[in-house]
């Protein structure tokens, strides 16, 4: 099984044969609400989309998971496992085969991978996004990917599992709070799902920013400080900070 980080949430995952995409963001730049000066990412050029794509995989109907200059670069004849809030977005740019999956809910790709929607994060008063368990069906191997950092409870029969992908450090905003939640929300993940391998996404790679925000984000703790908390947790699993690009071949412990 292989993973390649594909910069911020962007991430290629090759399981079971099957090649799935999950929140690309892999051309242009990344923008919310066209507001140039408020945010602004960028990369020094545009990453290439990978030759086979067996299926596109949204968490979020946000642009830095659902980002519409990529997604309009995509064969709309992919097939898409999306949250709902995510699902308007692909259906809005006219993509045939969209599975929308609701909390608990399951999709199975090609009888080789199962997906099931785990709640993820809030985006205003009543909608929550998605997180996914990923499952490949011959070897139980097992991710489960939530980029916000928000992580429920009901996670926990679904233990063990091989590789959480979720943030490791928070950053937040001043009178707003956190706005991506790492360190201990991911230590709690950690308790639960018992991982073998951990590892960050919501920031990193070949990214340079821009905009007023910029000046407000502050991070707080870095993954070696959540290294620690591992290690003073008697956590044993072990976390990888690949750069933009970087496939890394992950094998269960035997």
């Amino acid at each position: 099984m292989y993973l390649t980080y594909l910069d911020s949430n962007s991430w290629l995952l090759e399981m079971g044969d099957q090649n799935i995409l999950i929140d690309p963001w892999l051309v242009g730049s990344l923008t919310f609400g066209n507001l140039d000066w408020l945010f602004k990412a960028y990369r020094s050029q545009d990453r290439p989309i990978p030759e086979k794509i067996d299926l596109i995989l949204l968490s979020q109907g946000l642009e830095d998971h659902a980002h519409p200059p990529t997604l309009k670069q995509l064969n709309r004849d992919i097939p898409v496992v999306a949250s709902t809030n995510a699902a308007k977005v692909v259906n809005q740019l006219n993509y045939q085969k969209v599975n929308s999956l609701a909390h608990g809910e399951t999709f199975t790709l090609n009888g080789s991978v199962e997906i099931t929607a785990t709640p993820g994060s809030p985006i205003g008063p009543t909608l929550v996004e998605n997180g996914y368990l990923v499952k490949q069906l011959d070897s139980g191997f097992t991710i489960y990917y939530e980029p916000h950092g928000y992580h429920s409870e009901s996670l926990k029969k679904s233990a063990p599992v091989n590789v959480v992908i979720t943030p490791l450090i928070n950053l937040s905003l001043p009178l707003i709070g956190p706005i991506i939640k790492g360190q201990e929300n991911a230590l709690q993940v950690a308790k639960w799902l018992q991982p073998e391998i951990m590892l960050p996404t919501a920031a990193g790679g070949d990214v340079i920013f821009e905009g007023l925000l910029i000046n407000f984000i502050k991070p707080e703790g870095t993954v070696e400080d959540f290294r620690l908390l591992l290690q003073n947790n008697n956590i044993a699993a072990k976390v990888l900070e690949p750069n933009g690009g970087d496939r890394l071949h992950l094998m269960p412990s035997v």
